[in-house]
């Protein structure tokens, strides 16, 4: 699971950074989970799932929360597509560090899960290279992969196999 590698459509990739963008307004964080497959030691996604489609009220203080109930909704949408939740993904106003609620609070507590940090709350340019990518270890320990490593796990490509 360490040298697990997460594959990206280009037009998913984007699609996902305009939905955050948009579901933020500029103004406030957005998440969504990364859906899709695993083989091997390669992670393909193939779909996002937004915060605020499983809680309404996600984005409500400002930061992104989800109450139980989102998370039945989303195991429920994961059945129904046979996929698996590869990784989450937020926005942040400035820079993409894992804050202290994001390293204590997973969103996924699994070992191998990927947390996926947006700077700028996805505005302009986002290069792979400026997000946070912090893989999961267990007991609220994390792998920081951001800066350049980040180009290593996150892969973005035309099409994926």
């Amino acid at each position: 699971m360490n040298n697990t590698k997460l594959s990206f459509t280009k037009s998913l990739w984007f699609g996902c950074l305009n939905e955050l963008r948009a579901r933020g307004k500029l103004q406030h964080e957005s998440g969504g989970f990364v859906l899709g497959r695993i083989k091997g030691n390669r992670k393909f996604a193939t779909l996002c799932v937004y915060y605020d489609e499983l809680d309404p009220y996600a984005y409500s203080t400002g930061v992104c929360i989800l109450e139980s109930d989102a998370f039945a909704r989303l195991w429920q949408i994961c059945r129904e597509h046979k996929m698996t939740v590869l990784a989450d993904i937020h926005t942040h106003p400035q820079g993409a560090y894992q804050s202290e609620s994001d390293r204590t609070n997973p969103m996924i507590a699994k070992t191998g899960h990927l947390a996926i940090i947006v700077p700028r709350f996805a505005e302009g340019s986002i290069w792979r290279h400026e997000l946070g990518l912090f893989r999961y270890k267990g007991g609220h320990e994390w792998t920081n992969l951001s800066g350049w490593q980040a180009r290593k796990t996150l892969k973005v490509k035309w099409s994926i196999k």
